[in-house]
């Protein structure tokens, strides 16, 4: 019996094979995410208050492995820049390519149905709107705490703050609106979270033992020194895929909410916790990393406002960036 479980561990401790599982988990709770859509969680809330934990988990795990030792805390930041820059340019970049779907589109059929369909846009662009001045908040406040070089316990609390602020603010809206639309929570999402919390241990495994793998190996391609930025664009892949499946059906508003709410999972609460327990020292790579990201979300911003959308021309603009991002932080 022992002889069978250690050879399971040693399967499982494959790095391929933890890749897979990391994958196989992420899609499991992007499944049940897309059930709970029904359930009472709905539109730009479902992006903003849901979809977060599930595409975002693994950046928080990594944070929580990664807090075994208070000189990792550089390797977290780089982790959440590469992850939320990763998201607002490349990702949303090749959804506007391939999807370019109007936030606001025009609607057919009688007049009373067209006017809840304008309606129902109208407040998915302004909960757009909404979510992007959070990242712009969120990114500021950290680039303003970060400016003496170091992230402390105090600095911490600000973020995390910030970010229970944010979540429970969406929390009452969610109540409200199931209250004016009479509705209640559907008895069957206690298994859609059960299954959840189990994709979830399996992420933790997964990304535990990669990062052990990395820190033990000789490997001349996965160094120690360049996990924040590997485990950045590695956790990027829920997100991918989470962004192609509603690219497909449409859903530009759940989109693009989904990946600049990812990114509120890193800054502030990534950070934040970690400098909770470890001070940070802020590395030389934060300076660009926040600049793109907040010249990405002006541009998102920008976009929807006056466009109802994100063109095409923009999505090929944000993919030249990334790679000038990737050039200078990675390969430079």
């Amino acid at each position: 019996m022992n002889n069978a479980i250690h050879n399971i561990q040693g399967y499982f401790a494959n790095p391929l094979m933890l890749l897979a599982l990391f994958v196989v988990a992420s899609f499991v709770m992007i499944w049940r995410l897309h059930a709970m859509e029904g359930k009472g969680f709905e539109g730009t809330v479902l992006g903003t208050l849901i979809m977060p934990y599930c595409s975002g988990f693994a950046n928080l795990i990594f944070a929580y492995v990664m807090s075994s030792s208070a000189a990792n805390g550089g390797l977290v930041i780089e982790n959440c820049l590469v992850n939320n820059a990763t998201n607002l340019t490349l990702i949303l970049g090749l959804a506007a390519i391939f999807g370019s779907a109007a936030v606001m589109q025009k609607g057919g059929g009688s007049k009373q149905k067209v006017t809840k369909q304008s309606e129902f846009h109208r407040i998915n662009k302004l909960n757009l709107l909404f979510t992007l001045i959070a990242l712009f908040l969120f990114t500021g406040t950290l680039w303003a705490l970060a400016k003496d070089g170091v992230l402390d316990f105090y600095d911490g609390l600000v973020l995390v703050g910030l970010f229970l602020f944010w979540q429970i603010l969406h929390v009452f809206e969610v109540l409200k609106d199931n209250i004016r639309k009479n509705k209640a929570f559907h008895w069957t999402i206690v298994i859609d979270l059960a299954l959840l919390g189990v994709s979830a241990y399996c992420i933790y495994y997964s990304v535990d033992h990669l990062v052990t793998w990395v820190s033990t190996t000789n490997n001349p391609y996965f160094s120690f020194a360049k996990l924040g930025w590997f485990s950045g664009l590695l956790m990027v892949v829920p997100n991918a895929f989470l962004a192609l499946y509603y690219t497909r059906t449409g859903r530009q508003d759940i989109v693009l909410t989904s990946q600049v709410g990812d990114g509120h999972i890193c800054i502030p609460m990534c950070i934040g916790l970690f400098a909770l327990f470890n001070p940070i020292q802020v590395p030389a790579f934060f300076q660009m990393g926040t600049y793109i990201i907040l010249g990405a979300g002006a541009v998102h911003f920008l976009s929807i406002a006056l466009l109802g959308r994100v063109p095409r021309f923009v999505g090929f603009g944000l993919i030249g960036v990334y790679a000038l991002f990737l050039y200078k932080g990675l390969i430079q």
